[in-house]
């Protein structure tokens, strides 16, 4: 990953704060922390709801057409940042929010930096397990081996799950691996799951050794290799090494 100008806005890289944050009881206080976090590494955090006030107090002929209005801003909002940090803590279900998925492919689209975590605990909600099959399992109860073995299906739909020994995804774990980070997954509480900002702050200091001047990038990482083990957490590097 090649070092990146900081665009005119700033003199630092802005990093887009894509998840789903903005639907907390306080997404001011967390993107206010971000923030704080961002400047420690030498960024510059910007939030979604950052253009929020001009834009919700514009008159909207109908909800649809304010929901249309945010999604644009949100789009110019990414075209002014220069790499993103995604949430991709499971939201309403045993996934990454589905707008945080298109940001990340938006971002990712334009040969832009995404880098992400994700907060998982002990639950029977579909919203616990590292990797995105143990949640599906706990979302649907159990999981059932598809005729012939390869692999499983969900009991209600009988459509194939994705068993890549990933968190989501394969296509958000790739565009993450890719730009040079590793999905940060961090047990937490569930009272804390959307707050913990622990994975957040990792994700930073990835982003700083890929991008910064005076930095270390991650040993051992050939992303030009086809046979390889894709592993979360710290075992990434050693896997890959």
């Amino acid at each position: 990953m090649t070092q990146r100008t900081p665009t005119l806005l700033s003199t630092k890289l802005r990093i887009y704060l894509a998840g789903p944050d903005v639907f907390t009881r306080n997404p001011d206080e967390l993107a206010e922390q971000k923030r704080q976090i961002c400047e420690r590494y030498g960024f510059e955090g910007i939030f979604p709801l950052d253009n929020a006030p001009e834009l919700l107090n514009q008159p909207h002929k109908t909800p649809f057409h304010k929901a249309l209005k945010i999604s644009r801003a949100n789009e110019q909002l990414m075209n002014t940042c220069d790499l993103m940090i995604a949430n991709m803590t499971p939201f309403r279900g045993p996934n990454a929010d589905t707008g945080t998925a298109y940001e990340m492919g938006f971002m990712r689209a334009q040969g832009k930096a995404v880098f992400a975590y994700a907060n998982v605990y002990t639950a029977t909600d579909g919203l616990s397990g590292r990797q995105h099959i143990d949640r599906v399992r706990t979302y649907y109860g159990d999981v059932v081996a598809r005729d012939g073995g390869e692999g499983f299906e969900d009991p209600k739909q009988k459509m194939l799950i994705e068993d890549f020994g990933m968190v989501d995804n394969l296509m958000l774990d790739s565009a993450v691996f890719h730009s040079g980070g590793e999905i940060v997954v961090t047990p937490v509480s569930e009272d804390n799951r959307y707050t913990d900002l622990r994975g957040f702050e990792e994700c930073v200091k990835q982003a700083a050794a890929e991008l910064l001047p005076n930095t270390h990038t991650m040993d051992g990482l050939d992303l030009t290799q086809d046979d390889f083990t894709y592993t979360t957490g710290t075992d990434a590097k050693e896997a890959l090494a």
